[in-house]
């Protein structure tokens, strides 16, 4: 790939993006803002609330939505046929959004380097934080799966992250959060999951009681059926 090439697209991949100084910068990502309800972020990408998935109801309400930009998406500034993003999925906690995890493409960042994308993402972002590692504490299951740190971004609310996939279609992946959210949605989702673990054996006995029932109530329809129209 020529150095012309490569230029255009981190220059692509900056256009893209809204541009923006201090913490309101690190809060954003193109026009979608962390805060934002479900009908606000499902709006400006161009896609129904209702495709919104919960993945729990107690002891707060955590949904999804996913966004793949298309050359009529408004949140897509690039037109979706150059676009370099290839989804993002939104996560929201009490129908507030926390994260936006941005996974970039392999046909559109072919050739470009890590360091090409920290500084097409600097020019939004600003300089990135020296240290690179993970912060303290446990790593999520995304930021595991999300493959090696490459830069970070970020303060006392927010952060912003890129990763290299090792094991995932992505190219680079971009990951940008609500600190306080983000770890309240954790301890959300870690208390749903006892919950479920602790009801799971009185949903079991739920359903094969219904099971049960529904397999009798078969039974009492063909036997009143079968026994009305038999003939010795």
């Amino acid at each position: 790939m020529t150095y012309a090439r490569t230029l255009a697209i981190c220059v692509g991949i900056v256009c893209c993006s809204t541009y923006a100084q201090g913490g309101q910068g690190l809060s954003r990502y193109r026009n979608f803002e962390l805060g934002s309800n479900v009908a606000s972020v499902s709006t400006l990408a161009g896609v129904r609330s209702s495709e919104a998935k919960t993945i729990h109801e107690r002891p707060a309400v955590l949904q999804e939505l996913e966004w793949r930009p298309t050359p009529w998406s408004s949140g897509s500034t690039a037109g979706g046929s150059t676009d370099p993003v290839e989804q993002v999925l939104f996560s929201f906690y009490n129908d507030q959004l926390f994260r936006m995890v941005v996974d970039y493409g392999r046909e559109r960042t072919e050739g470009m380097t890590a360091a090409d994308m920290m500084d097409a993402l600097s020019t939004v972002y600003g300089v990135p934080l020296t240290r690179t590692s993970r912060p303290a504490g446990v790593a999520s299951r995304l930021e595991i799966e999300s493959g090696p740190l490459l830069a970070r971004w970020g303060d006392s609310e927010h952060a912003v992250a890129l990763y290299q996939p090792s094991s995932y279609g992505a190219a680079f992946r971009l990951i940008v959060i609500d600190s306080r959210l983000e770890s309240l949605a954790r301890k959300s989702e870690a208390q749903a999951q006892r919950l479920d673990d602790r009801e799971a054996p009185q949903r079991e006995a739920a359903l094969q009681q219904k099971e049960r029932a529904e397999a009798r109530a078969a039974a009492a329809k063909a036997r009143a059926v079968n026994k009305s129209t038999f003939r010795p």
